[in-house]
């Protein structure tokens, strides 16, 4: 029988390779690159405006951010003035500021793709029919939220964003090294106060859930901007800061030690890499130093340079 340990080293090997041949494809040929992030772009933006649409407007939540000041205004125009505003009308607009950011810091490809989600999703808001699929409140802001995380991520990892205060949150993690997710959360609790004292306290603290439940699956499942320290004990120093460097373009210090056990010398190599990036680096050193000790540590805060591949 094949153990457990041994099965989840083959599947992470077998993913691994997926992915290096992946990488490979797409560097080679940049159309189907382009594709994909498009698919990916199409798929984001029909999940968000499908979470729109059938969970936020069936629980009357405000989703925090710029989508949910764009319905503030629109379900307020419609309260007290009896005025029907389509989303799109309002939540464009409200993301011109945010698409200079983009065009100016974060690059103009990924700018590109980023106003493609943002315009799609919003016009399919307005046209998409409404659906309900349950109308018990906690289960629409728990999964409403985890839904709405994972369709962000997907544009995410095809190279955009959703648009609103994902581009600062963005921003603020590419050029200053600030993770700001739950800064962005804290800022949200503003916006659902003024929608809580207008529409309903229930509405507002449901929303403060489903608004918590996206940032969570956002930094469960997209690591571009997490860290992973890496303390290595190898007897194979240059060659592992070599795959280091080529893998992930880190720089790495090297360290003279003494193990305590045998009294033999020792080479530690000392590292930061991308949290995306770990799984292959270790494979890599594994492959050029099997009896190299690993020890990977989540990196909570990272001061001075650190290069990240920049958005295209």
């Amino acid at each position: 029988m094949v153990s457990r340990g041994v099965l989840n080293r083959s599947m992470k090997d077998v993913k691994t390779t997926i992915t290096e041949k992946s990488e490979e494809l797409r560097e080679k040929h940049p159309v189907l690159k382009t594709l994909r992030a498009v698919f990916l772009c199409t798929v984001g933006a029909f999940a968000i405006a499908f979470v729109l649409n059938t969970f936020v407007s069936t629980g009357g939540l405000f989703p925090g951010g710029f989508a949910g000041l764009a319905l503030l205004i629109t379900r307020s125009a419609d309260k007290f003035l009896g005025v029907a505003l389509p989303y799109s009308a309002i939540y464009l607009p409200l993301n011109i500021i945010p698409i200079a950011i983009g065009i100016r810091f974060l690059g103009k490809k990924f700018t590109a793709y980023s106003m493609y989600v943002i315009i799609l999703s919003s016009i399919i808001v307005d046209v998409l029919p409404k659906y309900v699929l349950t109308y018990d409140i906690l289960l629409i802001s728990l999964f409403g939220g985890i839904l709405n995380g994972a369709a962000i991520s997907v544009c995410l990892y095809a190279g955009a964003c959703g648009g609103g205060s994902d581009f600062i949150s963005i921003f603020f993690a590419e050029k200053k090294g600030i993770d700001c997710w739950n800064y962005i959360l804290m800022a949200n609790v503003v916006i659902l106060g003024i929608a809580g004292a207008v529409f309903g306290w229930d509405k507002a603290l449901y929303s403060i859930v489903y608004q918590f439940c996206t940032t969570e699956a956002i930094k469960t499942l997209f690591h571009r901007y997490h860290t992973h320290t890496l303390i290595i004990v190898t007897d194979l120093p240059e060659a592992v800061y070599d795959k280091i460097s080529i893998i992930s373009g880190h720089d790495a210090t090297h360290w003279k030690g003494t193990g305590f056990y045998g009294d033999q010398k020792k080479n530690v190599i000392y590292s930061v890499v991308e949290s995306d990036q770990v799984d292959r680096v270790v494979k890599e050193i594994k492959d050029i130093d099997p009896h190299a000790f690993i020890n990977v540590l989540r990196t909570e805060q990272l001061e001075g340079r650190f290069y990240r591949s920049p958005n295209e």
